[in-house]
């Protein structure tokens, strides 16, 4: 299902422009220091909303309007981030929205969501939320997948677009993987602006649908949702067309729990920054990568958001993994 191309990111990131932040780039001499190499990462942290799905919902409604095809009423299911995404952009164009999220979710996410003006419906179940958009739809709401949809992908490839464009020779990115919107986006961009560099994913293991879906050959839902602490990847399946684009990928890094809190709490020193646990889990495929690495590498890596819960932060630093840096 190639139905998006390198040339549609490009597009996108025309289209946003002035609707989203141009993330800048951090980096940390410490860290480059021990690794022996060079990472450079694209803060979207840093974006409006907090994390890079605003560039995905902006993309989609602002594609819509060009089309003459703006709606009302747009509806979504989310675990947090999409769903702000959706309320802001709906908010500037002034359309209405109504986010379904399962009560598992962050607290601050649900909050922040509601404070963008959409409606809110609170489920019990992930399995809930996506399947309560369908009566919206009946009525006439437009929905917006949280990943599978042309223009959401296109959208968050503009985050690595934006990187590459700011002078990262990168020889390698690395992305997290939940639904594979994002790294979807972000494979097209690199192949826009640096064919030559290699992309990789990382999933968390107990939330590995991703990497069980490549190693099969078929999808594989997960039946519940799976309680990581990178709450912005717990989504329980990939889709067709986002499979797509994972099988182009150079590889895909399942992660530990521990090493999820590990690089959480390093690159939130190191970066001065906050980071979310769904962002930190790329540097346990990045050190993993280096491994393999005979000279010295440029690697981008997508911080993919910034909004923690206190709940996640309590879990996040109630065991010091500050002792051993770097794990290599």
């Amino acid at each position: 299902m190639s139905d998006i191309f390198p040339h549609d990111v490009a597009e996108a990131q025309a289209r946003i422009a002035g609707r989203v932040h141009r993330t800048p780039l951090l980096s940390s001499e410490t860290l480059n220091r021990a690794l022996g190499h060079r990472i450079v990462f694209k803060a979207e942290n840093l974006q409006k909303i907090g994390a890079f799905k605003l560039r995905g919902a902006m993309n989609t409604l602002l594609r819509l309007r060009e089309e003459g095809r703006l709606p009302e009423h747009v509806c979504a299911f989310s675990s947090g981030n999409h769903a702000q995404a959706v309320a802001y952009a709906a908010r500037e164009l002034g359309v209405r929205a109504t986010i379904f999220i399962p009560k598992q979710a962050s607290r601050i996410k649900i909050a922040a969501t509601r404070a963008c003006g959409a409606e809110v419906v609170v489920t019990e179940t992930r399995q809930i939320a996506e399947a309560s958009v369908a009566a919206l739809i009946d009525a006439g709401a437009a929905f917006i997948h949280p990943y599978d949809n042309p223009y959401v992908i296109a959208g968050q490839g503009t985050a690595c677009l934006e990187a590459l464009q700011d002078g990262v020779e990168a020889d390698a990115v690395f992305a997290p993987c939940g639904g594979g919107g994002l790294m979807s986006g972000t494979w097209l961009a690199t192949r826009l602006a640096r064919p030559e560099a290699k992309v990789f994913a990382t999933e968390p293991l107990i939330a590995n649908d991703a990497a069980q879906t490549l190693r099969s050959g078929e999808i594989v839902k997960l039946s519940d949702t799976p309680m990581t602490v990178a709450d912005g990847v717990r989504t329980l399946s990939v889709s067709p067309r986002t499979l797509h684009y994972l099988k182009q990928l150079d590889g895909l890094y399942e992660v530990s729990e521990e090493d999820i809190l590990y690089w959480t709490q390093w690159l939130t020193h190191l970066l001065k920054s906050v980071i979310e646990p769904t962002s930190a889990m790329n540097m346990a495929g990045v050190v993993r990568w280096l491994r393999t690495q005979e000279a010295p590498r440029t690697v981008l890596v997508i911080l993919s958001g910034g909004n923690i819960a206190p709940e996640t932060q309590t879990q996040i630093w109630k065991t010091d993994y500050l002792q051993g840096f770097p794990k290599l």
